[in-house]
């Protein structure tokens, strides 16, 4: 860095200034983070040590919280909701709780589960048809099949019949943006309001910080079809059969995957 360079770079410091551009760039995408990230109870106390940390203090200032009118931040972890962290912060003389879902990834190719339930579960939920529903099951083994497939025990989408392929992926068109939604922001008290991204990454670690609405924008863009290993693909979001488990019940869950890291920007 140049002479002239460090000058500037004082003088914003010096003006208060160097925090607010930052926090314009957090907003729109990614950042270099100082250090990795290994696990959402970091995250969580980088939020309670907001007054130290600068990527807390870029967080919340990206949620709209300007730093000089915070008066408090308390961080906690929710179990079994779609918030991995909940921030609670007064600014203003008012407090607001905003729900963060966290996914933190390793490489550029690798896949996050954003979502597992049983299909019935789904089903009432997203008002699934009938016939819907029940190609599902036979699509995670939860009803055998009648026909040799490639599999014993359960039938890929590409398996099924041509109008049952085509009413799965008729519904999952016809209600993508509600689909996508639910499963990255979830309803009730602890909705996630926010989505970051953790690039874990030994040498340079980054990480995006978006409006959960701008995550299910992105992940649900493009169309929905049965890939050709008989999966779904719903834009960015893969929907297939849970699987492992050491052969338990719980493998027949209907899963749902992304690839977290297409959310960070590159240059």
């Amino acid at each position: 860095m140049t002479t002239i360079r460090i000058l500037i770079l004082t003088l914003f410091l010096a003006a208060g200034l160097f925090q607010q551009a930052f926090a314009q760039t957090a907003a729109k995408g990614s950042e270099t983070a100082k250090a990795g990230f290994r696990n959402e109870a970091e995250i969580a106390a980088k939020f309670n040590n907001w007054q130290a940390d600068q990527d807390a203090r870029l967080w919340l200032a990206a949620m709209g919280f300007a730093p000089a009118r915070v008066e408090s931040v308390s961080a906690t972890r929710p179990h079994g909701e779609k918030s991995d962290v909940e921030v609670t912060v007064k600014a203003g003389g008012v407090t607001s709780v905003k729900g963060i879902s966290i996914k933190l990834v390793s490489n550029e190719t690798g896949f996050n589960q954003i979502d597992k339930r049983w299909v019935a579960t789904y089903a009432k939920v997203w008002k699934m048809p009938p016939n819907v529903a029940e190609s599902l099951r036979y699509f995670v083994g939860e009803v055998a099949p009648s026909k040799p497939v490639r599999t014993a025990g359960r039938m890929y989408l590409n398996e099924l019949t041509k109008d049952q392929q085509q009413a799965v992926i008729d519904f999952f068109a016809a209600n993508k943006d509600m689909i996508a939604s639910d499963l990255f922001e979830g309803d009730g008290g602890h909705a996630a309001e926010w989505f970051l991204v953790a690039y874990r990454a030994s040498d340079k670690p980054l990480w995006a910080f978006r409006p959960a609405a701008d995550a299910v924008k992105f992940f649900a863009e493009g169309p929905v079809v049965i890939t050709r290993a008989g999966n779904l693909k719903i834009g960015r979001i893969t929907m297939q059969r849970k699987g492992g488990d050491g052969g338990r019940e719980t493998a027949k869950m209907l899963q749902f995957k992304i690839n977290p890291a297409l959310l960070i920007d590159r240059e």
